[in-house]
Formats: C-alpha cells, structure tokens, sequence
C-alpha cells in the first residue's frame, strides 16, 4: 500500500466506561491503533481484556450504561464519535460490517435466511426484492454455500454452524463494506471448519479489497493472518506492531507469556512443556494504577504499581508498555519466553 494512503479507521485514547453496582467499570481504557486499507489487523488477548468491548464501540452498538469517549475515532472520512444514530445506522451493514462471535444467537430464528440477507441490501441499496434476492444467491455462492436458491429458504435452526457462519460472512459482505470486524468468528466451530472459514475470509478479503479487524485469543490465527496486531489486557493495548515483530521479537512479558502457550509443531526440536500465564485478569473496576498486568509479571517493580506507564516504541521492533526492555529483564528468562 502507498505510504500516503490514510487509514480507513483511525483511534486514539478511545475509552469504554461501564456503571455497574460496584463502580466503573474501565472496559477500554485510552487505546490507540490505526487500519490501512486492505489490511488484517488482529486484537489478541485473554478472555476478559477488552477486545470485544472495542469492537462493540466501533460498531457503536454498545450497552446503554456504557459511556464511550475518544480523542478521535474516524473511519473513512467520518466522525465516529459524534455522528448521529440515524447517520451511524446507515454506514452500519453499508461500509462498516461486523461478523459476531455466535451465529446461531445472531440470526433470527424466524425469518428464512433469504428473508434476512435481502433486508440488509434492500435498507442500504434501495433495490427492488428481485434485485436483492439476485445479490442474496450470489453472496451465498462466493461464501462456497452450494444450492443457494435453497438455502434462501431456509431457516437458521436447519443450517449446521459452519452454514450459519458462511451465511453471517455473506450477510457482512452484501454491500461489499469497506471494513469488516470479525469478533471470534470461528469460536463456536470444529477445526476443519475455523480452516475453512479463515480461508474464505483471505480470499474475500483480496476479492472484495475491504480491510478486517480480526478479534480472537487464538494466535495460531493471528500468525496465519495478521499484517499488524495489537495485544490487549486490562482494557489497555500492552503492544503493538507488525505480525512478523511481535511473533518474532516480543517485547512486552504479557506478550512473551502468550507466545510461551502456544505448541510448537518444530519435530526436530526438543519437547518441552507448555508455558501458562499464572492468575487471571484483575478487576477493571475503580481507578486504575500502573500496570495491570504487574501482579502476574515475574519482572515486576515497586514502579509498576504507580503512575501511567508510557507506550515505548524501540527502533526496529514493536511498541510496547512497561518499565523494563527485555535487556533490562533477567537474561535466562527472556529466552525462555522467546
């Protein structure tokens, strides 16, 4: 991509506040990324660290206790933030789209598949039903879905889950959107499915020239396809940068514990056990202080507990947040984490 080209979705210090019984909730907390045209760009990160929450408030489809707030958060020219609901739900579906996590809970029960498809092309193309039932089959055939006509007049209950993916993704993909987020979009399905459907979206992705926002906590997806990334935890995006300089010169110890869970299928290499990540996720209620991620962390400081820790970005390698550079942490740990 030229490098004059601007980003089709640009954020920075776009926060999520939740009011719940026991406090705010900080979901997001002042993050800050950017998607170029054409790009896979993957959230990561445990169950529990904010990446759903960021996508809910892009799509600005966020639960009405939620405050959402950003320094700027523009997609394709528009202002996110302070676009009207009427204008928002108009670029919903049109150019902005979203494949959500489960599609049995996202397609309704009793409206066929046809029925659903032809309504969002009809809402944001203005077409005749003879047109959209025309796109409806087209789109189900590009998603790899034999006898179209058929499936159209399905129900959703009497497609297997792999089907209802494929019919979410061709949903997504009626009006050839600028950006797609894809939120865990093969977590309800077997592995021979998840391949498929991870294909499929690469080669749509090329056909239709539209750039993904790929949430997932499985970084064997990330590695097939990532362009650039960003890891989250505890609401923040503890590092950031392309997917070949974060899966090969991690540099934040949220990062490193991560790529230690993941198996190796290296043969030749010696067989060692699998590496974890000890405690959970804090509490994101109340003020937040320092590093989240500082009780988990073998590197920890007194000076992780206190004041903002400020994103470092070294040269030749990705951005991260925290006090210590990997030359400052132990040496025999950090190889071990490599």
């Amino acid at each position: 991509m030229d490098s004059a080209t601007p980003p089709i979705l640009k954020v920075e210090g776009m926060s999520v506040d939740i009011k719940v019984p026991a406090g705010m909730l900080h979901a997001v907390n002042r993050i800050d990324f950017s998607v170029n045209p054409g790009e896979t760009f993957c959230i990561v990160g445990e169950s529990g660290c904010g990446k759903t929450m960021t996508s809910l408030a892009l799509m600005r489809l966020l639960p009405r206790s939620a405050k959402l707030t950003a320094d700027k958060l523009e997609f394709d020219g528009h202002d996110l933030l302070n676009m009207s609901e009427a204008r928002m739900a108009e670029l919903r579906g049109d150019r902005l789209g979203m494949i959500f996590q489960d599609p049995m809970t996202s397609l309704n029960p009793v409206y066929t598949i046809g029925d659903q498809l032809e309504e969002v092309y009809l809402r944001h193309r203005k077409s005749t039903r003879k047109e959209a039932r025309a796109r409806a089959e087209f789109m189900l055939e590009r998603v790899g879905i034999m006898s179209p006509a058929l499936r159209l007049r399905q129900y959703p209950h009497q497609l297997s889950g792999g089907l209802r993916q494929r019919v979410m993704i061709a949903m997504t993909l009626m009006c050839e959107p600028r950006l797609v987020i894809a939120d865990e979009p093969t977590t309800a399905l077997d592995v021979t499915v998840q391949v498929q459907i991870l294909q499929l979206l690469a080669r749509l992705q090329k056909e239709f020239g539209m750039a993904i926002i790929l949430i997932t906590h499985n970084l064997g997806i990330v590695a097939r396809m990532a362009d650039h990334l960003a890891v989250m935890y505890a609401g923040k995006i503890v590092e950031t940068g392309s997917a070949v300089d974060v899966f090969t010169r991690p540099q934040h110890p949220y990062t490193q514990g991560l790529l230690r869970c993941m198996p190796t299928h290296d043969h030749g290499a010696q067989v060692s056990r699998l590496g974890s990540i000890p405690g959970i996720v804090p509490s994101l209620i109340g003020e937040q202080h320092g590093c989240g991620f500082r009780n988990r962390c073998e590197f920890a400081r007194d000076i992780c507990a206190s004041g903002e820790i400020e994103l470092r970005t070294p040269q030749g390698a990705s951005a991260y947040r925290c006090v210590l550079s990997p030359d400052e942490r132990p040496a025999r740990v950090v190889e071990a984490a490599q």
